[in-house]
């Protein structure tokens, strides 16, 4: 009887050690999109490679709600994780604003050098905050689009112009320009631009059309504005509690499919360029004058970010000597 008791522990031990774990992740990302595409390509993969010990379970299209409501659903163990740009999810981690800096990197080959350095970075800064990050994917360069021409700083001022929720280096950016930006959440904004509660907004080429703004606005401004980086997170305790062969092949598929989207991405936001252009919207170019105009406001925004604490000094120092290292190697 004693060696059954011992035998039927053994196996609820090995059970328990073996049951599913499901981890549910939310995102604002429509479905249907490439973004969802390849993470439901490596969930896939990650159930069977672990022999279905590890489940991902995705929740797009902002079905869970903005970024505020999937924090709380994760605080409380509905969620285990979420999709979320920088400035979205700056209220965990400041310095997940860092790629959003106004007018910070001016080629898409700055960045990829500066993030070998900054994201590792980003990644213990997350990790101290008690959260895992599975993967960070460049989204591309964001430009001000608008529904009617914005070529210097006083048509901006007369604009009506979107900052994401919480995303307080967009807000910074835009007050430094002499502009009061209307914060809403990014599920909103389609809806607002309708009804003309703002009339401009900053995104990618893809993310407009794929959030359907291009049928709104008529103008861009050729000059990159801010970059745009997706993270994803889990709780990271959850992913703590799974073995660690589990944990390398959740990290390793879901890193192949953020390096797949990298290059999706630069491709989606050509081809959304062109289709732009094709729909009838104009892109103008500033001229050396109004860049000039732009880059100044940049940078009061951003020393004005340092003084208000939203970026660490220590991220703003691997910052600039990431940047000069890379420039000072052309």
């Amino acid at each position: 009887m004693k060696k059954y008791i011992l035998w039927a522990a053994a196996s609820l031990l090995a059970t328990a050690a073996n049951a599913a774990t499901t981890i549910k992740i939310a995102t604002v990302a429509p479905d249907g999109t490439a973004w969802m595409r390849e993470l439901r390509a490596a969930a896939d993969s990650v159930k069977t490679k672990t022999a279905d010990r590890v489940e991902i379970k995705f929740y797009p299209g902002g079905v869970m709600g903005d970024e505020p409501a999937v924090l709380r659903k994760m605080k409380i163990g509905q969620l285990q994780g979420g999709a979320f740009t920088g400035g979205e999810i700056s209220a965990v981690v400041k310095d997940a604003q860092i790629y959003s800096l106004p007018f910070v990197f001016k080629t898409p080959d700055e960045v990829d050098k500066v993030r070998g350095d900054i994201d590792p970075l980003l990644k213990k800064s997350f990790q101290q905050a008690g959260f895992e990050v599975l993967g960070i994917s460049g989204g591309g360069f964001a430009y001000l689009m608008s529904v009617k021409p914005i070529s210097s700083k006083d048509d901006l001022k007369a604009a009506k112009v979107w900052v994401p929720q919480g995303d307080h280096v967009a807000e910074a950016g835009f007050k430094a320009g002499g502009v009061t930006p209307i914060s809403l959440p990014l599920a909103d904004v389609y809806t607002s631009l309708q009804t003309g509660l703002i009339d401009t907004a900053a995104n990618t080429p893809s993310g407009a059309i794929a959030f359907q703004w291009h049928t709104k606005i008529k103008y861009m401004v050729d000059l990159p504005l801010t970059y745009v980086v997706g993270i994803l997170m889990v709780d990271k305790k959850v992913f703590d509690s799974l073995s660690p062969e589990d944990q390398k092949t959740v990290g390793d598929e879901l890193d192949g499919a953020f390096q797949r989207l990298e290059k999706i991405n630069r491709d989606d936001n050509a081809q959304a360029r062109d289709a732009l252009q094709r729909q009838g919207i104009t892109i103008s170019k500033p001229n050396a004058d109004e860049i000039s105009q732009w880059e100044t406001v940049g940078a009061a925004a951003r020393k004005q970010l340092m003084a208000d604490g939203e970026i660490t000094p220590e991220m703003a120092a691997a910052l600039d000597k990431s940047l000069a290292k890379v420039r000072g190697s052309k």
